[in-house]
């Protein structure tokens, strides 16, 4: 095998191992198939991605869902960091409505703004932490 095909190879193998990491972090967020598909960019109707990406399918290449997925980790990492000892109110957090968002929980305002309001999200967390 080439160096070109190896690092292709690891970089799927990344984007796989990534794909079932925020899976699971989805699934502990108890967030619906409709839900998932709003945080990832993608179609409410496209289940059958979810599932692939549950696999460990590489995520997509596209920056867009990258940066999804990194914003995505780094508010489990914020809500882990702000709620070290309540592991439950960390993972209920995304979709609890939150006066900050006008009483909508994040998930919500997500759905509502797009990739603006996962920078959203990301940015009220960061602050809360004092980043």
């Amino acid at each position: 095998m080439g160096a070109v095909a190896e690092r292709e190879t690891t970089a799927s193998q990344d984007r796989g191992a990534l794909a079932r990491m925020v899976m699971t972090l989805l699934d502990h967020w108890k967030l619906s198939t409709e839900d998932q598909a709003a945080l990832l960019g993608i179609a409410a109707s496209n289940r059958a991605a979810l599932a692939r990406y549950r696999k460990g399918e590489a995520i997509g290449t596209s920056r867009d869902q990258y940066e999804r997925v990194g914003h995505l980790l780094g508010i489990h990492k914020n809500l882990r960091l702000l709620f070290p000892h309540n592991r439950d109110l960390a993972y209920r957090w995304m979709s609890t409505r939150n006066k900050a968002f006008d009483n909508l929980s994040p998930v919500e305002v997500v759905k509502e703004w797009g990739f603006a309001g996962l920078l959203m999200v990301r940015s009220y967390l960061d602050r809360a932490r004092g980043v």
